[in-house]
């Protein structure tokens, strides 16, 4: 919305009965929770928005995005039984609906949660071309007691974990980066440094066995977006050998 408009979020309750699901691929009857994304902005042409979903698919120029942040918002909503619709006019706007499946269950017995495991003020260099994921991961592990590195390049993680690798305790890489791609920076500083502990980072789960056929075998993997728990505990099991030596989900 170049010159400004309305962005505006609601949900409601909706139940397909058996001839309203056969009108939409995906759709299965039964209760669904619908949560609408509207903008007012400049839409979507038409030859443009059968291709949106498709993987490394986009229209911005090059070094500005890499197509995937749609593909991947399709994973986690199918993931969860759920499915996404978009319907938009060029000049009028665009409307994204995501359907997800409503459970009635008793809510689960909770426990004490168990703390979060913190570090002890370790060395991490966090690779990603984002520098929101880079800021966000950053604060992330510097406020579980981690020291942090950031490299929003392939050329600078590996600058950098050559001149402070004896320092470097982990290494966080996100796979899908323009230029140097992550397979080739993990292979890079297992040259340095063979034993290099590697938390691969992906939206694409797909890239999880391309890791051992492109020769860089991690310690573990990490779908994107990751949470906090996520993050701290396969750092912990990482750093403290608790898990095997390969890729893991």
């Amino acid at each position: 919305m170049l010159k400004g408009g309305s962005l505006m979020l609601s949900a409601e309750n909706f139940y397909f009965d058996q001839a309203q699901a056969q009108r939409l691929l995906d759709a299965k009857p039964g209760p669904y929770i619908i949560v609408a994304v509207t903008d007012t902005g400049t839409g979507i042409p038409p030859e443009v928005v059968d291709r949106i979903f498709d993987p490394f698919f986009t229209t911005k120029v090059p070094g500005q995005g890499t197509g995937l942040g749609l593909s991947t918002a399709v994973g986690i909503v199918k993931s969860h039984g759920g499915f996404l619709t978009v319907s938009s006019q060029p000049g009028q706007g665009t409307q994204f609906k995501v359907y997800l499946p409503a459970i009635a269950a008793p809510l689960p017995v909770t426990t004490a949660e168990q703390p979060l495991p913190r570090g002890s003020q370790e060395l991490i260099l966090v690779v990603d071309d984002e520098t929101p994921v880079c800021k966000t991961a950053r604060t992330m592990l510097e406020t579980y007691n981690y020291r942090v590195m950031t490299a929003t390049e392939g050329t600078k993680a590996i600058a950098f974990y050559r001149q402070h690798h004896t320092q470097i305790s982990a290494v966080l890489v996100d796979l899908m980066m323009p230029a140097l791609d992550g397979f080739a920076v993990i292979r890079a500083l297992q040259n340095i440094k063979p034993a290099v502990k590697v938390i691969a980072l992906s939206g694409l789960a797909t890239n999880q066995a391309r890791l051992e056929t492109e020769g860089a075998a991690v310690h573990a993997f990490l779908n994107k977006p990751y949470s906090l728990d996520d993050l701290l505990q396969t750092l912990h099991q990482v750093l403290h050998d608790l898990s095997p030596s390969k890729v893991e989900t």
